[in-house]
């Protein structure tokens, strides 16, 4: 792993598989760093003939730390964003994805195959929205559109998220193993095991409570892309698990309405959790509906050149 200067900030990244190949850009979601990405789901799309960069977002992992405003500052922005009343985030999700297309430069990468997770959904959309020639494809997983009109979190899940962030390392790994078991959906619950490790992992990397507050007033200040969404040209795959309690399935059927000629894939008893028992179908789907992508421009690359009617 290594980083870069972009957007005026550190990024962390990690690069999988050949430099010559198509690229594959993953953004992870909400105050999780790049090794929420299974390694194995990596691996699985480096074999179908993709380079695969993940990092982490600012204000997690090991990218840049953005400056703090203060505790009670920030959790009085926060209750004032619950509320819907004014609040200027310290940064916004367009900045993030500003951060996106400073890495795509850095590594002189001019498009590349965008597939973002959660809040890394979100900064897709508006990668997709704002940025169209850098996108090639755009995969939208466990996100929404960001309508104020959609459901939102389960009652214990919204407590559990906006709860205060433990400062001992043990005490986070503990909330972050409940958290994690109380969104994993019933048919590919992470095991016991898997948990332990991916956590503890993250952790022990790093630990950032403040940011995760941060990238959460990006959100909850966010305006709704319905409109924007309408605009988006890139072949769009949309990915939600059945038993979403986090970003409710109604999320991710908004954004599939929302953006033109898009497909919605909906995986029965997954829910707000990537686990190895899941990576296979991530793979095939999102393996599948990048290779189409690039089958098809190459078509209109050809059509263009008059050598196909």
């Amino acid at each position: 792993m290594t980083a870069v200067q972009a957007n005026g900030i550190a990024i962390e990244y990690e690069d999988t598989g050949p430099r010559d190949a198509p690229v594959i850009l993953l953004i992870m979601g909400l105050g999780m760093q790049l090794v929420a990405w299974p390694n194995s789901f990596c691996e699985g799309l480096a074999a179908r003939g993709f380079r695969v960069v993940r990092f982490d977002n600012r204000d997690a992992g090991l990218s840049s730390r953005m400056p703090s405003v203060g505790r009670l500052a920030t959790r009085t922005m926060m209750m004032r964003a619950f509320f819907g009343l004014p609040v200027r985030s310290p940064y916004t999700l367009d900045d993030m994805a500003a951060d996106t297309v400073g890495l795509l430069d850095a590594l002189a990468i001019s498009k590349a195959h965008v597939v973002g997770a959660s809040m890394g959904g979100m900064i897709a959309q508006i990668l997709a929205i704002e940025h169209p020639e850098r996108v090639k494809s755009l995969t939208s997983i466990m996100s929404t559109s960001g309508d104020r009109a959609l459901p939102g979190p389960k009652g214990k899940v919204l407590r559990a998220l906006i709860r205060p962030r433990p400062r001992s390392e043990s005490m986070a790994i503990r909330r972050m193993i409940e958290f994690f078991r109380l969104i994993g959906g019933s048919r590919y619950p992470p095991t016991e095991a898997e948990l332990q490790a991916k956590v503890a992992r993250s952790v022990r990397r790093s630990y950032r409570p403040d940011g995760l507050t941060r990238q959460l007033l990006a959100i909850q200040t966010a305006p709704s892309r319905v409109r924007a969404l309408r605009r988006v040209k890139a072949p769009t795959l949309v990915l939600h698990g059945s038993e979403d309690p986090l970003i409710p399935m109604a999320g991710g059927e908004d954004t599939a309405a929302n953006i033109p000629g898009s497909r919605l894939r909906i995986v029965p008893g997954m829910g707000h959790f990537l686990p190895e028992t899941l990576v296979p179908l991530l793979v095939d789907e999102i393996a599948g509906h990048c290779l189409e992508a690039e089958d098809a421009a190459q078509c209109r690359v050809a059509r263009a050149a008059g050598a196909l009617p």
